[in-house]
C-alpha cells in the first residue's frame, strides 16, 4: 500500500486546495454575517457551505486520493459513492454554518455545529473510502480512526469558530493555513489507520480509474472555485474589497 504512489505534489496540492477553499468560504460566511435580508444569508451560507465542504474538504480528499495505491493489482472507484460522499462533506458543512449564521451563537451550540459538522466529514471521508474496489479488503486501527474523527470535530469547530471572529485579510489568510493542516491532518490521520489484505482469490475490480474522475472532478470544481470567486469580487459591498481597503 503506498499513499503518496504519484509523488509529494498530491499532498502539497492537497493542502493548497484545502487553504484556498478555506479562504474563500471564509469571505462568503463573512459576506453571509453583513447581509441584512435572510435571502442573502442563506445564499452565502449555502456558497460558504460549496467553498469549504466541497472544496476544502472533498476535493482536497479527492486529490489526496490520487496517491494512493496498492502493489496488488489495480485500484477502482465506485463513482457513485465518490459522488455521494461529496454531497455529504457540503451538507453536514452547511448544516453547521447555518447554525452559526442564523442562530445566536453560543459555546453549546457551537460546539454541536462542530461536533455534527467533523463527524459528518469523516463520515465523508469513510464513505469515499469506501468507494474504493480492489482484489483485497481494507481494515482499520480502531485508535486511528477515533483520533481522526476527533481531528475532523475539531477542525469544524474550529472553521465555524474562525468564521464569526476572522475580521481582517492577514487573519483571513492565517485562519486558511490553520484550517488547511487540520483539514489534510485529519486525511491523513485517517489513512495511517488502513491495513490493505491482499486476496488475489476476489474477482477483479469492477468500477472507473480514479485518473478517469480527474477531468469531470477538475472541471467542476474548477467551476465551483471561479464563480465562487467572481461572485466576491462583482458583489456589492465585497467584505475582501472592504477588507483591502481597511488595510489600505
Amino acid at each position: 500500500m503506498q499513499h503518496f504512489s504519484s509523488g509529494l505534489w498530491t499532498p502539497v496540492l492537497a493542502y493548497a486546495i484545502s487553504v484556498i477553499g478555506s479562504l474563500i468560504g471564509l469571505s462568503c460566511m463573512s459576506r453571509a454575517r453583513n447581509e441584512v435580508e435572510r435571502k442573502s444569508k442563506v445564499l452565502w451560507t449555502v456558497f460558504g457551505a460549496l467553498a469549504i465542504g466541497g472544496v476544502a474538504i472533498w476535493l482536497m480528499h479527492f486529490i489526496a486520493m490520487l496517491g494512493f495505491d496498492v502493489t496488488s493489482g489495480s485500484v477502482k472507484y465506485s463513482a457513485p459513492l465518490t459522488a455521494l460522499s461529496a454531497l455529504i462533506a457540503v451538507g453536514v458543512v452547511g448544516v453547521g454554518l447555518s447554525i452559526v449564521t442564523f442562530l445566536r451563537v453560543t459555546p453549546v451550540r457551537l460546539v454541536g455545529a462542530g461536533v455534527l459538522a467533523g463527524l459528518g466529514v469523516a463520515g465523508m471521508h469513510y464513505m469515499g473510502m469506501s468507494a474504493i474496489r480492489f482484489q483485497g479488503e481494507l481494515s482499520y486501527s480502531t485508535a486511528l480512526v477515533a483520533l481522526s474523527c476527533g481531528i475532523a470535530v475539531a477542525a469544524a469547530t474550529t472553521a465555524l469558530w474562525f468564521t464569526l471572529v476572522v475580521k481582517t485579510a492577514a487573519a483571513r489568510v492565517a485562519a486558511g493555513l490553520v484550517m488547511g493542516v487540520a483539514v489534510t491532518g485529519m486525511h491523513f490521520t485517517g489513512m495511517a489507520a488502513v491495513t490493505v489484505e491482499a486476496d488475489s482469490t476476489i474477482p477483479a475490480p469492477v468500477g472507473t480509474d480514479v485518473f478517469d474522475l480527474v477531468f469531470p472532478v477538475f472541471v467542476i470544481g474548477g467551476l465551483v472555485v471561479a464563480v465562487l470567486l467572481w461572485t466576491l469580487f462583482t458583489s456589492e459591498n465585497d467584505p475582501l474589497g472592504e477588507t483591502a481597503d481597511n488595510l489600505g
